[in-house]
């Protein structure tokens, strides 16, 4: 949850993603802006699901617009979709996307249609895609096995030791 005036609790909005920079890195159980040198998110993203209303959309543009977002995000998962708004003169400004690309000034990150996989693609500054859920789980999968191969190696060796008298416990 987000809030950006103090003493005002019902002024709050939950963002997907919410970015905050010049801010210590950190859990934060809510973000409440006057303690973190009234600095708002400066990019927030939002993921459609099928309970979100167009309405519900309006709002938090209106939202992050009065509060000082400069770039926000809206992804469409059901269509492979994105829409961007940047800050400009004061308003967030539709931004028409360019052969279905756009690159955020503010994170570096490049997000692009791929009309062949109908499918977003997301890449790092330096090109490197972002990991989907599955892939990220196969990787800690497998470094989750590594690291129980390399414990039961230890024990073996320890064993080892301890039958040579070389090892006290």
């Amino acid at each position: 949850m987000w809030y950006p005036v103090l003493g005002a609790p019902k002024v709050r909005l939950a963002p997907d993603t919410l970015v905050a920079f010049g801010r210590p890195k950190g859990y934060r159980g809510s973000y409440k802006q006057w303690e973190e040198e009234n600095i708002p998110p400066q990019v927030v993203f939002e993921v459609l699901s099928p309970s979100n209303s167009v309405p519900e959309m309006i709002k938090k543009h209106a939202f992050y617009e009065k509060y000082g977002v400069e770039e926000f995000i809206i992804i469409n998962p059901e269509i492979n979709q994105f829409y961007v708004w940047v800050r400009n003169n004061g308003q967030l400004k539709s931004i028409e996307l360019k052969e279905g690309s756009w690159t955020s000034k503010k994170l570096g990150i490049h997000i692009k249609r791929d009309s062949k996989k109908e499918e977003l693609v997301v890449t790092y500054p330096d090109g490197r895609a972002f990991m989907d859920h599955i892939a990220l789980h196969q990787m800690a999968e497998q470094e989750r096995k590594e690291k129980e191969a390399l414990l039961a190696e230890n024990e073996r060796l320890k064993a080892k030791l301890r039958e040579l008298g070389l090892l006290d416990e």
